[in-house]
Parts: structure tokens; sequence; C-alpha cells
């Protein structure tokens, strides 16, 4: 066996059963080269003879903290911020200076019955369950998670989106209008008559909007079938995309349609950069609902609009297609959505009773002729 240089890394090179091993050691330091080099060798004999090393589970705060480290290229900023949060603020003051295989379905009752004396939404300790779930499963804890799954439930209470009526209609869109967020107006009329997720207004680029078709493509989405679809737009939301898109005449195909700005005295607005997307209309949005006096979510946007197509006699594939549902997803909002098209229901009951009576009435009066030699 032997360690040698190159360039600022230290190899190590052996014959095992016959075979030329060689490897870098990913250190310049020659002392953990040959310590790499004698772990490599030992694991070589370890599997030829059928050895597993036990995996050594670690403990939760160090667990954690790799789990967390493993996402960081897949998940977004905010999401790895909240995750931390949650471990800093919950999980780790209960969890942790025990190893993730301790922990038991009795330690997750317990916690989630202490979040909940506590006032956390069920919501907020779901969604902590579920990061103990992911941090498990990272660490092929498999088993220890799926004896906790049969006894913790992890669902928490479903949102259920409601139909914004007419007058919390205008109430809201005169509210938007008159907030010092420019774009919040453009983009509350667009949730409202396309039904674009609120990232996928928030994301969204000149190159995405074809004025000559009067439509939006969407470009990054929640799911893949919302990637890439096409969503007509109403007259109503055409005209004030058009309106918005006079204000910059000089808009390149690769700016954000809603850029990042800041407002100051009167309405002033500067530090405009069209490179990056507004980062939220989270305190507008919550100042122009508190104007208005309503409660709704802005995710009751989109709502409505599946709820007026739907109520005008879409079909559920269309509007699924529109909206922009994943298969499983279009499945539930069948269910979820049943009951808001009654109307439409109801018209095609008094439809086919309308083509039985004219269909079956010429039937009767056909057998009766052939009966009596008459038509009645």
């Amino acid at each position: 066996m032997s360690v040698y240089k190159r360039g600022k890394t230290d190899w190590f090179k052996f014959q095992f059963r016959g075979v030329t091993i060689r490897e870098s050691a990913e250190t310049s330091n020659k002392e953990q080269a040959r310590d790499a080099e004698r772990e490599r060798h030992t694991a070589l004999k370890n599997s030829a003879s059928g050895i597993t090393p036990r995996k050594i589970v670690p403990l939760f705060e160090v667990g954690a903290e790799q789990y967390i480290e493993a996402l960081r290229s897949e998940c977004a900023p905010k999401t790895i911020i909240g995750m931390r949060s949650s471990f800093a603020l919950h999980l780790r003051p209960f969890f942790g200076g025990r190893l993730l295989s301790d922990i038991t379905a009795f330690d997750m009752i317990r916690y989630r019955d202490r979040r909940m004396a506590a006032g956390a939404s069920p919501k907020s300790i779901a969604n902590e369950i579920g990061t103990v779930r992911g941090l498990l499963l990272f660490h092929d804890l498999d088993g220890t998670w799926g004896a906790i799954r049969k006894k913790v439930k992890l669902a928490s209470p479903r949102k259920v989106g409601r139909c914004i009526g007419p007058q919390e209609r205008d109430a809201i869109l005169a509210a938007c209008r008159a907030s010092r967020s420019r774009s919040l107006y453009v983009a509350v009329v667009i949730a409202l008559e396309s039904g674009l997720r609120y990232s996928e207004i928030r994301l969204l680029q000149w190159v995405n909007v074809d004025f000559s078709r009067r439509l939006i493509v969407v470009g990054k989405s929640k799911t893949d079938a919302g990637e890439g679809r096409e969503v007509p737009l109403n007259t109503f939301a055409y005209e004030t995309l058009s309106m918005w898109a006079a204000q910059f005449p000089a808009r390149k195909l690769n700016g954000y349609c809603f850029p990042s700005e800041k407002y100051g005295e009167g309405g002033q607005v500067y530090q405009i950069d069209s490179s990056r997307p507004i980062g939220s209309w989270k305190v507008a949005w919550q100042a122009a609902k508190k104007r208005a006096g309503i409660t709704f979510r802005f995710h009751d946007l989109r709502h409505t609009r599946a709820t007026d197509l739907l109520s005008s006699g879409v079909g559920h594939t269309v509007v699924a297609e529109i909206m922009g549902w994943s298969v499983s997803t279009a499945v539930r909002m069948a269910t979820t959505y049943g009951h808001v098209n009654l109307t439409t229901r109801q018209l095609a009951t008094e439809q086919c009773e309308k083509f039985k009576e004219t269909t079956l009435g010429w039937a009767q009066k056909w057998a009766q002729s052939e009966t009596t030699g008459k038509v009645q």
C-alpha cells in the first residue's frame, strides 16, 4: 500500500485480490490519507467476507443538521429558513439529546399534545411531524417511522376554499386599486379572471404573455401539469394586463411582469428591477383586505375562478387543464367542487327531461296511432 501526491491532494494505491485500487483520499494531510486507505481496505475485506458494518444512528440535532444541509440545493431558501426555525423553536427542545432511532409513537403523541396545549394550529403541528418523518426516512429509519405512523394521525383539517361573492369582489378590487403597491390590483385581477396560482403570477415574465393570442403560457408551476399550460385571458384580464404592460415600454422578454420595486411618499416608485420578481404582496394584500372588510385568502381568488368555470357548464377535464391540476388533484377537486355545480346539474336534468318528453312523447303517440289508427 502506498500514499502519493497528485497535485495538492493525496491519493492511495493498493492491490486487493488482483485488482488495483487507486483512489483520492480527498485530503492533503498524509496521516489522514493513510487512515482513508486503511478504512477503504477494511471495507473491501468486510464486503468480500459478507460482513455489513452497523450503521451509526446520529443524535437528533446532528441528524437534523445533515438533513437540512442535504435539502439546501433542492428547496427554496424560505423553506430552509422555515425548517431551521421549526427545529430550533419546537423540535430540538423536545427531541434533542436522543438518538433518532429512540423516537417512539408515544414521544410523538406527547409532542403533538404539548403543541396543541400551547395553542399551535393543527396545520403547524402536522408540518412539524411531517418534518420528523422526512428526517427519519432520510436516515433510513423507515421502521422507526412505520411504528410511529400507525398511532399518530398526521392529517390536519383541510382548508375548504370559498367562492367570493359579487359585493366582495367589487370591494377587494377597489381596495387593491387604492393600494400603494401599484401591481397588487393587476395581480388580483389575473387571479380572479384566469385562476393562476399566487407563485405563477409573481414569477410571470413577459415572454409568457402572448398578447396576440390573448393568453398566458405558464412558466414555473407547482405541478408538472401546470407548467407550460396555456390559459386564455378574458377581456377584463387582457385589458388590465395590456394597460400594465404599457407602463413598461422598454420591457424585455426575460423581464418579470411584476418587478421588484420600492415605494416612497406620495406613491413614488423607485429602484425598479425587472430582472427580479416582486418579493411578496403579503403586506399590501392584508392591508387591502382590512380596508375592504373581508377575510378570505388570496387562494380563494383561484377557487372563485374554478367555481365560475364549473358553474357555467365547463367540464371538470377542461377546468383541470386551465387550473393546472395534477391527475390526483383533479380527482379530488371533482369532489371538492361538486357542490358548486348544482345549478349546472339541475339544468342538465331539465334538459334530459325535455328530451325524454319530446322523444318518448312522440313514441307514445306513434304507438297509440298504430293501435287506434289515428294520431292524437
